[in-house]
């Protein structure tokens, strides 16, 4: 895959969350771990982000191993180092303290300069009622789309 084809979506975040303000950030990852996303092999599922002692965090992204890795390739699933601002950090850990906010990866993309970028953004946790009109307003999409097209 080239560079700009990379981009790995967290699909169930828009649907769990209402998401707010949103931040790119750089990640602090091994040689084997920006081999194996540069192949698309990496997953934003069940993922989220922590702040700790004003570092950010994100937890439970899985990056495959990378296939010619040998003995020196990476653990799978580990905590990996968001790289942001201070004052994006301060503010980030501000919006979390807030009851029903989290910090959602969104996407994992690679810049213009080869560096693997995230988007996270503030997600507040939707009700299943807005689920269920999340869910009510997409099926509509899909049938307007359908009318016109035939």
């Amino acid at each position: 895959m080239k560079a700009s084809q990379v981009n790995i979506k967290n699909r169930k975040a828009h649907f769990n969350y209402e998401i707010g303000d949103t931040y790119t950030a750089g990640m602090v990852l091994t040689g084997t771990e920006i081999k194996s996303i540069r192949e698309g092999k990496a997953s934003l599922a069940d993922s989220y982000c922590i702040v700790d002692r004003g570092e950010v965090w994100i937890k439970g992204m899985y990056i495959a191993e990378y296939f010619y890795g040998s003995y020196n390739n990476h653990v799978a699933r580990r905590d990996r180092k968001l790289l942001l601002n201070k004052k994006e950090i301060t503010k980030l850990s501000k919006d979390a303290l807030d009851t029903g906010f989290t910090i959602v990866p969104l996407r994992i993309f690679i810049n213009d300069k080869g560096l693997a970028k995230i988007v996270i953004g503030i997600g507040k946790g939707k009700k299943q009622y807005d689920k269920r009109q999340s869910i009510k307003e997409r099926e509509d999409r899909r049938n307007i789309d359908r009318m016109f097209k035939h």
